[in-house]
């Protein structure tokens, strides 16, 4: 309901009853984050009552019982009691389904139930005390790599002054070009390792000791025997390469990356503009560069071109994943992208909608950074439900076939 719902049935019924369903998933995907804005809560609780309101335009009067009631005050209980994940029950429900399953003598159902509890808490408990074990019911993943993203991030980080040097060092030797931004883009891309190499070297030539271990080793440059691996760990996220997902009822291959990059508005535009971009992709090979200190992991991606990409009016996020652009600039550090999924589009033929899930995979999350809900600008969780006025323009101009008839309309401040 709060991810796949919306896009099931953007090709069923009509907009404004479409509509009125997909308003109720976003309020439920919204409360059921694990990070909970407070200052939203109002807005949300107002946007619920008008969600509801508009169900009843279209479900009969059996529809609403003391269930659909109940969504009222869910926004009342996230301010008092905190993040739903905390106290809901469904998760304890789920695990009857568990419970169910130890049951082999069906005259004594609570018997079985008891003492199959029993072992397992016993083994569990055992294997805190034995070495090389792993815990009773909680699945380990199966990796053919693992990182720390604290490398790619420090030596990415180490190298930004000498960036900020090198474009100064571009536009006092090219005085004449200084207007042309994406001029000197270019020449800074093209010439920048190079020029990093002479300058790490002179400045190690006069025993400079600001030059850190991992910067000398990062400026000599990889193993040229690169490893390639199928799936990868990062962040307690698995990536696979889309090969491995062909093979697979998975999918791990979806990457999302946010960044500070020019936007040109035609190939003559001579002053592009500095800005935050979207790009969306798929993984087509997982690098893993040796520095001998160091490893630093590596995506080579299919990046989706920007005609292959679409926003529709309720805010989800369309892309053609045949329509492959960017390719002189395919790779991407594997801790600068966010896991996405791509689901085929219902609607439009060719096309997939871009969903984000939050991790899982709590085991392997490192340090203190909690890995929460992957926020995505473009997607309309994030934008905010659709406005109400518009709903009642769609039920004028599409004539409100599926409007629910014998009843008095009460209009409310």
């Amino acid at each position: 309901m709060q991810q796949l719902l919306p896009v099931v049935i953007r090709s069923v019924l009509e907009k404004p009853a479409r509509y009125a369903i997909t308003r109720l998933c976003f309020f439920f995907n919204a409360i059921c984050a694990k990070t909970v804005d407070v200052s939203k809560l109002d807005k949300l609780e107002e946007d619920v009552v008008v969600t509801l309101c508009l169900l009843e335009k279209y479900f009969p009067p059996s529809f609403f019982d003391i269930m659909v009631h109940l969504v009222v005050h869910l926004v009342r209980e996230v301010r008092l009691c905190g993040p739903v994940y905390f106290r809901w029950m469904y998760p304890f429900e789920r695990y009857m389904k568990v419970l169910k399953g130890y049951v082999q003598n069906r005259t004594r159902p609570e018997g079985c139930i008891a003492e199959r509890y029993i072992a397992e808490e016993a083994v569990e408990f055992c294997t805190q005390h034995l070495s090389d074990v792993s815990t009773v019911g909680v699945p380990s993943s199966q990796k053919m790599g693992v990182s720390n993203p604290l490398s790619g991030c420090t030596n990415t980080e180490e190298v930004l002054p000498y960036i900020e040097q090198h474009m100064i060092h571009i536009r006092t030797a090219y005085p004449k070009f200084r207007k042309r931004t994406k001029w000197l883009q270019d020449k800074h891309n093209s010439t920048f390792i190079q020029w990093l190499r002479f300058k790490v070297q002179s400045e190690l030539e006069e025993d400079n000791h600001g030059v850190s271990e991992n910067l000398r080793w990062l400026v000599a440059g990889p193993n040229m025997a690169v490893p390639l691996y199928r799936s990868y760990l990062i962040k307690g996220i698995k990536f696979n390469i889309k090969a491995q997902d062909d093979v697979r009822t998975t999918q791990n291959s979806g990457v999302y990356l946010l960044a500070h990059t020019m936007q040109v508005a035609s190939a003559k535009d001579k002053n592009p503009i500095l800005s935050n971009m979207g790009f969306y992709g798929v993984i087509q090979e997982i690098w893993d560069l040796d520095y001998q200190k160091f490893t630093i992991p590596v995506f080579r991606c299919d990046w989706i071109d920007s005609s292959g990409l679409v926003v529709d009016e309720i805010g989800f996020t369309l892309v053609d994943l045949s329509k492959i652009g960017h390719r002189n600039d395919q790779f991407v550090l594997a801790s600068q992208v966010k896991q996405i999924f791509f689901v085929d589009d219902p609607m439009h033929r060719g096309w997939s909608v871009v969903l984000s899930m939050p991790n899982r995979e709590y085991n392997d999350v490192i340090g203190d950074e909690v890995l929460g809900d992957v926020i995505i600008e473009c997607e309309p969780f994030t934008r905010g439900m659709p406005n109400v006025d518009t709903f009642d323009e769609l039920v004028g101009e599409l004539g409100g076939q599926n409007i629910r008839g014998g009843c008095e309309d009460i209009w409310i401040e």
